[in-house]
């Protein structure tokens, strides 16, 4: 069993600790649901962590803060941005941790992470849940947003390649935003692989999406690479043109984004979506297509 402790954390006096002899994750109280610190025990938190924001609480605008966090998609204003600001509950039951945020005043959604760490894994399990308390149904996708520490560097799998003779129809999607330039440096459009590499010096924001079939994304960071995996519904309808991952990056940090297909939530009715973080020491960022197939697929692949 994991140990779990009270800490303070970047000006935060009320943080939960869980750690395993391998890993550490810590979770302000006084606002979420935020996951501001996850690595390696002694080693470089990946989670970004905004000065300006930091120890912050209260107030009725969203704050970015850094971490990861749950949303529900598609991203629209003023829904998806309901203010995070409130302390959270933060239950233990023996073998997970349940962090609970209070029903949404406007949206009548309610936000829950179960989160897993068994004793010396360099892998946690988290359970992301949307719960409609509202009198009505609500369209929506379950959508876990991870924002990493800078200069790292996104690796984003494609669907097996072939030659034209075999592959008629389509394989996969790709999902673009207004602002997405392909010109841009920090991208490398592989043909098995999308980099994108977080640069502090450019703040002009890149986004793009895919629909993965292989379940999981990365980022590499300081010779160590988080790896997040997921399940793919086949014949599912998903968000944003049919995207199970996405990531997006400005000058304070990349994020590392998975998504549900989309449900019609009942009132009353909670939606799940699972991810798995894994950590792996020792891996370079790539640069290219055979620096992901050489360093970090044969690890991605034990995963699945």
């Amino acid at each position: 069993m994991a140990t779990i402790e009270k800490v303070e954390f970047s000006g935060w006096a009320n943080c939960t600790k869980i750690s395993n002899g391998t890993l550490e994750m810590t979770i302000p109280t006084d606002i979420g649901i935020r996951i501001m610190g996850f690595g390696f025990i002694g080693k470089d938190n990946l989670m970004a962590v905004f000065p300006e924001d930091a120890g912050q609480t209260g107030g009725d605008e969203w704050v970015p803060y850094g971490g990861h966090r749950l949303w529900h998609a598609p991203e629209v204003k003023p829904r998806t941005y309901y203010p995070d600001n409130s302390p959270i509950t933060v239950e233990e039951h023996g073998d997970f941790v349940r962090l609970i945020q209070d029903t949404e005043s406007t949206t009548g959604i309610q936000k829950e992470i179960d989160i897993y760490m068994e004793d010396g894994s360099s892998s946690v399990k988290l359970v992301h849940r949307l719960k409609n308390h509202g009198q009505w149904d609500v369209d929506l996708a379950v959508w876990a947003l991870s924002m990493m520490t800078t200069s790292g560097t996104c690796i984003v799998p494609l669907p097996p390649r072939g030659p034209h003779t075999e592959f008629l129809a389509p394989v996969n999607a790709l999902a673009m935003w207004a602002y997405t330039d392909m010109r841009d440096e920090r991208w490398t459009w592989g043909e098995k692989y999308i980099l994108l590499r977080q640069d502090p010096n450019r703040p002009e924001p890149q986004k793009v999406g895919v629909m993965d079939t292989d379940n999981w994304i990365g980022y590499a960071y300081n010779n160590q690479l988080f790896v997040k995996t997921f399940e793919y519904i086949e014949g599912a309808t998903y968000p944003d043109f049919g995207c199970t991952i996405e990531t997006f990056t400005n000058d304070a940090f990349l994020e590392v984004e998975t998504l549900s297909p989309m449900v019609k939530l009942a009132a009353g009715a909670s939606a799940e979506h699972t991810e798995t973080w894994h950590m792996f020491d020792g891996v370079p960022a790539p640069e290219n297509d055979a620096d992901v197939d050489a360093n970090i697929l044969p690890k991605v692949q034990d995963l699945l």
